[in-house]
């Protein structure tokens, strides 16, 4: 499925696309974008499957913080989900030494190709293979990634994680839903 135009008001729909693919194919893993929790709180709790939530990273906004609340980690952990926040696979510390030397780095060039498909598409792998280095995903087996563009979900996909030091191994298998970019 294809949105009009990418952002929050896609929320609803992606989830529903989502939770359809898991239960048609069976899949025991999810992984989804949550940095204020609002994707996470929309998306349900589903037997048997692995709902693992992922913030930005602490520091990404203020030094020490994270932009998701105690409040908000322990309502998602009530409803069974995992929240797991690290660096950002795709930009973490090759952000930092571009934004002091200048340049760009072959991690930076990942990101910004998987942004030819938009923004969500870029936080899917990312997202993704933080949650494997984590320990939390299984490299290789299908999964539904879910991420967006700005606050929300626009973007779902199936694939298949690989940790940040095999990334190219990652496989996108199936596009859910993605929004028209602009």
């Amino acid at each position: 499925m294809y949105f009009d135009r990418p952002g929050k008001e896609n929320t609803a729909k992606t989830i529903e696309l989502a939770v359809q693919a898991v239960k048609e194919k069976g899949i025991r893993h999810v992984v989804l974008a949550t940095s204020t929790g609002y994707t996470g709180l929309c998306f349900p709790a589903l037997e048997g499957v692995s709902v693992i939530c992922v913030p930005h990273a602490y520091g990404f906004k203020e030094p020490g913080k994270n932009e998701l609340s105690d409040e908000m980690i322990r309502q998602l952990r009530e409803k069974g989900f995992f929240v797991y926040a690290s660096s950002h696979a795709l930009s973490g510390a090759e952000r930092g030494i571009t934004g002091k030397f200048g340049g760009v780095t072959p991690v930076e060039m990942i990101a910004h190709t998987l942004r030819f498909f938009g923004q969500g598409m870029k936080v899917c792998v990312e997202i993704a293979t933080m949650a494997a280095d984590g320990g939390l995903l299984p490299p290789g087996v299908p999964i539904v990634a879910i991420g967006g563009t700005g606050r929300g979900a626009d973007t779902a996909v199936i694939l298949r994680a690989a940790h940040a030091n095999h990334i190219l191994d990652t496989k996108v298998d199936e596009i859910l839903c993605k929004p028209i970019l602009p």
